[in-house]
């Protein structure tokens, strides 16, 4: 089968013409030539390409016709180039084989035929190579039956999965990530082999495994992954709170819900209204703390108190294990986590004003995405009843937009600062302005006084009167 037709991006002729000169035997391979089989070439802007010589020389060669909006990495050390032009990544590597210490995930990697590269690949699907060379233009290799396994939606190893995955163990999270992004099933002696292996992940950094955990959450049914990450034992190798959120405790007629199923299915929930991954990752961890929190009461069976609160506290420790960013994005999860459970309130009848401008105070502009939370977080298995639970949430919604306009409180600033209060009084730095400042805010969010600096410094006036403070003259 020929693809020449296909190849119409400038990059592939350029390639063809130094290959010819160099006399390299040159091919596009992998996740492009994979995705171009199954119309999805559009999402792809990374593009790997392997010759019978130096990779290094090829791009070399290639990056001085590209001309001057490209740039060129080389990496000696793994004997490969990347050329950087318009948003796309261009990888070149020269046909190799590579071996393993049981140790290690470091391979002794060595100059080889096209045949051990193939054999290298991870998985038939992204062993399909596709010839750049002039008198192959096009040319479709497929050593084993990878076009064959797309059809069927099967994720299959080149060779006997055990060596596969022993080679680099962090193929396995990658066959589950590749079953949940294109909803493929992993061939069972493959699947078993995960299960078998699990425990040589080990060996693996933690980088390169949340690198491929956040394409599974990023993809477009999570949960299919998180339960092939459960039931290979894969995900109890790194992720050990979520691990512990799964079983069902029963006491007499009291049982709690799968807090496991339910998190997967809140994760798939906020997927169908959002691709943003601290979101998701929100979803994820709203309800980690039950375990912990879980406590078993005779009249009203069990309770998870404050699960919330002490989810919030245990992230910082999970985006370090994870090496997850310990900056903006964590704190947004935690803000979410922490109030999820907030708005629950607020969709009974009659609630104050003041509860609704503590909530837009607090949550501030993620008040959205924490209404989208709550809306996943939703589960119940009868219609009637998520349809009533999704009516109270817009009830909320409707009470947070009324007062949000009459009092603006969202991301608000107390309008009267800290030097402002000292110069009022003359006095110098101290606990007596934080006090003033938590007075004035309380008062606004109660609805005592209006978010004014009229009025707020008539308040101030008499606050200071009770610390004392008596007003400059």
């Amino acid at each position: 089968m020929n693809y020449s037709k296909e190849l119409s991006k400038p990059i592939f002729k350029i390639i063809q013409t130094v290959s010819d000169e160099l006399n390299y035997q040159t091919y596009v391979v992998g996740g492009w030539v994979r995705d171009l089989m199954l119309n999805r070439t559009q999402q792809k802007t990374d593009i790997d390409f392997v010759c019978i010589g130096s990779g290094i020389t090829l791009a070399k060669k290639v990056y001085a016709k590209i001309g001057k909006n490209a740039k060129l990495s080389i990496y000696k050390n793994f004997g490969t180039a990347l050329i950087t032009v318009n948003g796309e990544n261009y990888e070149f590597v020269g046909a190799r084989k590579e071996s393993y210490r049981k140790t290690s995930r470091k391979p002794i990697v060595e100059t080889g035929t096209l045949e051990d590269d193939q054999k290298r690949r991870d998985f038939t699907i992204n062993a399909m190579y596709i010839n750049l060379n002039t008198n192959n233009y096009g040319k479709l290799l497929d050593p084993f039956n990878g076009q064959k396994h797309l059809q069927e939606k099967k994720i299959k190893t080149p060779l006997n999965p055990n060596t596969t995955y022993h080679d680099d163990p962090l193929r396995m999270i990658r066959a589950i990530r590749f079953a949940t992004q294109l909803n493929f099933k992993i061939e069972e002696n493959s699947y078993l082999s995960i299960k078998k292996n699990c425990e040589r992940l080990s060996i693996i950094s933690q980088e390169r495994i949340t690198e491929e955990l956040n394409k599974i959450i990023l993809s477009k049914t999570p949960s299919l992954g998180f339960k092939m990450l459960f039931e290979t034992n894969l995900l109890h190798q790194f992720f050990q709170d979520f691990v512990q959120l799964k079983g069902v405790e029963i006491v007499g007629k009291h049982e709690h819900k799968d807090n496991f199923d339910h998190t997967i299915k809140v994760l798939d929930n906020i997927s169908l209204k959002t691709d943003d991954l601290w979101l998701r990752w929100a979803a994820i961890l709203h309800d980690i703390a039950k375990p912990l929190t879980k406590r078993y009461d005779k009249v009203h069976g069990w309770t998870f108190h404050s699960h919330e609160f002490v989810g919030s506290k245990m992230i910082p420790k999970i985006f370090k294990k994870l090496k997850l960013p310990l900056n903006e994005k964590m704190r947004y999860v935690q803000k979410l986590v922490m109030l999820h459970l907030r708005p629950i309130a607020l969709s009974k009848k009659i609630v104050t004003d003041s509860a609704i401008r503590r909530l837009l105070f607090d949550a501030g502009n993620d008040i959205d995405d924490l209404m989208l939370l709550c809306d996943a977080d939703i589960t119940s298995k009868n219609p009637n009843k998520i349809k009533r639970y999704l009516q109270n949430f817009q009830l909320v919604r409707k009470k947070l937009k009324v007062v949000e306009e009459k009092d603006q409180i969202r991301n608000f600033q107390p309008p009267i600062n800290g030097m402002e209060i000292m110069k009022a009084f003359n006095i110098k730095e101290g606990k007596e302005i934080g006090i003033i400042k938590n007075a004035i805010k309380d008062a606004i969010l109660d609805g005592k006084i209006k978010n004014d600096k009229k009025e707020a410094f008539a308040f101030m006036v008499k606050k200071a009167e009770k610390l004392n403070l008596l007003l400059k003259k």
